[in-house]
């Protein structure tokens, strides 16, 4: 289909006495193909998500039953409600966590080429960089300890 278009486009092109270049075409064809490459893709993520529900909807037992609504189904029976609030200190100490875990992806890198910068003369540049980038992080902490907030009670 395509390729159709294309002769026809260019047939009328030749036909208007207007110059005809084939490499923008190929070009367009090349653009269009990529699009059509991520539509595949995109259809056939959908289509194996959508072929395992299926399946599981058409293999799966169905055995309603009051022990299916149980919130903790390993063989004891709950106390109280299934439901439990965490505090928020947790999820303080999970971010500070992550910021400190996402510091060390940067590092790291930046360790391994800190000889390549310094033989091309950016070496003191680099180091410079890497503490202003270090200092904020500990900016923020130091913020979070004056705040109380890394205090467990």
């Amino acid at each position: 289909m395509i390729a159709t278009w294309r002769y026809v486009l260019l047939g009328a092109l030749a036909a208007s006495g207007r110059t005809v270049c084939e490499g923008t075409f190929l070009v367009l064809n090349q653009y269009y193909g990529d699009y059509i490459t991520v539509a595949v893709f995109i259809f056939m993520g959908a289509a194996l998500v959508g072929g395992a529900i299926g399946m599981n909807r058409m293999i799966a037992p169905r055995a309603p039953g009051g022990l299916k609504d149980v919130a903790y189904e390993s063989g004891i029976e709950p106390v109280g409600s299934g439901w439990n609030q965490s505090h928020i200190r947790y999820y303080i100490f999970a971010l500070l966590f992550l910021i400190f875990d996402v510091e060390a992806v940067f590092i790291f890198p930046w360790a391994l080429q800190l000889e390549f910068f310094d033989s091309i003369g950016r070496g003191y540049f680099a180091l410079v960089e890497m503490f202003v980038f270090i200092g904020i992080l500990l900016l923020g902490l130091i913020y979070a300890i004056r705040k109380g907030v890394l205090e467990w009670e």
